[in-house]
């Protein structure tokens, strides 16, 4: 599986923007998550979209702002990102999982097997 991310930018504070990540490869995904590496802080969880029944998790300092969804057709995952605050600035990683307890361990950069390659977000006060 190789992902690729997209749709970073430099923004002001109260604005969005859309990250996609398009998968390619044949592998069945449990889960799909973004995660995020700020300056000078470990990468943390974002959000995640798990399958089977479909469901979505985020972090608190995210809900209400954040959404995950998927496109199966394109077999890409976005994350509509609304209100930004200076605190989002960061790198932005989306990531597959594709174990079976990836899905229960969502919130662990453990549990998921592939990465793309990051795209910014500067969020401008």
């Amino acid at each position: 599986v190789q992902l690729q991310a997209s749709g970073g930018g430099l923004v002001q504070a109260g604005d969005s923007l859309r990250l996609s990540c398009a998968a390619s490869g044949r592998a069945f995904t449990v889960v799909m998550g973004w995660f995020r590496q700020g300056p000078g802080k470990e990468r943390e969880f974002v959000a995640a979209l798990r399958r089977s029944p479909d469901r979505t998790y985020y972090t608190n300092s995210v809900k209400g702002r954040f959404t995950i969804s998927r496109d199966n057709a394109k077999n890409t995952v976005y994350l509509q990102m609304n209100s930004l605050r200076p605190e989002d600035t960061a790198v932005y990683y989306c990531a597959a999982g594709l174990r079976s307890d990836s899905g229960v361990y969502y919130y662990s950069d453990l549990s998921y097997d592939y990465w793309g390659q990051g795209t910014l977000v500067t969020v401008s006060s």
